[in-house]
């Protein structure tokens, strides 16, 4: 069984872009989100949609962003469409409107990746994770803020929480200088929300606007919880930490089925994502299948039992080895 370097390099094949391909998946699936934006408006565009087809396209508008934005992902890696100016601007265009600019996406996910899983870094890029012993000795106000962070209305509402104000207006506030385009995502996006109101009336706000920005945003905050924090993941201080043990080990394989894994651009596929993140999201099924060493990997799924073992889960007990729920920590 191969590991360390030798596994990586294992995976070097399969961090091949096609550009066609690549550019089949990018414009496809911005001509789907543009008709079904066009579609929520009422008498716009020649469309004559009733209410019912018009929240059809609200939905349907929020599940092509949250592909298009692992899409984005994936050419802010690198992985795709890396030497393309045209697709850099417009994935540029694209993060500031789905909050979240490209200044502040690229500083914090790959400080992530550089150090998924360590103890004295998890805060920056996913959800913070402490131990049993510092959350035991945390003041009231400390393990109010850990908990409101990993709270499931927190997620549920990542489009105010995580998004808009983490990856918008916190970071500008905090280093404007380096994030300026964080106050022009933010600028726009209520400019188009007033914009919206005026000229077509607050069911274009919400079905145009609102209800696209919250599914993508907390199907996208639930993934980003899920891929680090679920049953039989592990976390390591600095002496224990290796890089392609941590992709392993602490990022999940999410089980989905055909669609949810197309509308999800295969971020399921996580652990091979952090193992090498060079792989285009459309050739992760082929490492997967082709690479022995990433065929038993830590899984979870997007049944209702799984995201409520997930959501449970709340502190590292070290001497476990495990993330424990809240209950088991007063327990013991």
């Amino acid at each position: 069984m191969r590991t360390g370097k030798e596994l990586i390099l294992a995976t070097k094949p399969y961090a091949a872009d096609s550009t066609a391909k690549s550019w089949w998946c990018v414009l496809s699936t911005a001509f789907l989100l543009a008709a079904s934006v066009i579609g929520t408006f009422p008498h716009f565009a020649g469309t004559d949609f009733d209410l019912t087809g018009r929240i059809i396209c609200s939905i349907f508008s929020g599940l092509l962003v949250l592909r298009l934005f692992v899409i984005y992902h994936d050419q802010q890696h690198h992985a795709i469409l890396s030497k393309s100016r045209v697709a850099e601007g417009f994935m540029r265009i694209f993060g500031i409107l789905a909050l979240s600019p490209s200044s502040i996406w690229r500083a914090s996910h790959n400080y992530h990746h550089k150090h998924n899983s360590k103890l004295r870094s998890t805060h920056i890029g996913s959800y913070p994770v402490m131990t049993k012993a510092e959350y035991l000795k945390s003041s009231k106000k400390t393990r109010f803020q850990y908990l409101f962070m990993r709270h499931p209305l927190t997620i549920l509402f990542g489009y105010l929480f995580v998004f808009l104000w983490g990856m918008c207006i916190y970071p500008f506030f905090n280093q404007p200088k380096e994030h300026y385009d964080c106050l022009v995502a933010s600028v726009i996006h209520l400019a188009l929300a007033v914009l919206l109101t005026w000229f077509f009336g607050w069911t274009a706000l919400v079905l145009t606007l609102i209800l696209p920005h919250f599914i993508a945003s907390a199907i996208g905050a639930y993934l980003f919880y899920a891929q680090h924090n679920f049953p039989g993941v592990s976390f390591y201080d600095r002496a224990g930490w290796a890089y392609e043990k941590a992709a392993l080990e602490s990022s999940s394989f999410l089980k989905t089925n055909p669609v949810t894994a197309w509308f999800t651009a295969n971020i399921g596929y996580h652990h091979i994502h952090h193992l090498n993140h060079r792989i285009p999201f459309y050739r992760l099924p082929e490492a997967l299948k082709k690479v022995p060493e990433l065929a038993k990997p830590k899984t979870t799924s997007l049944h209702p039992l799984d995201i409520i073992r997930c959501l449970r889960l709340k502190v590292w007990d070290v001497e476990a080895q495990q993330m424990v729920s809240l209950r088991n920590l007063h327990r013991s």
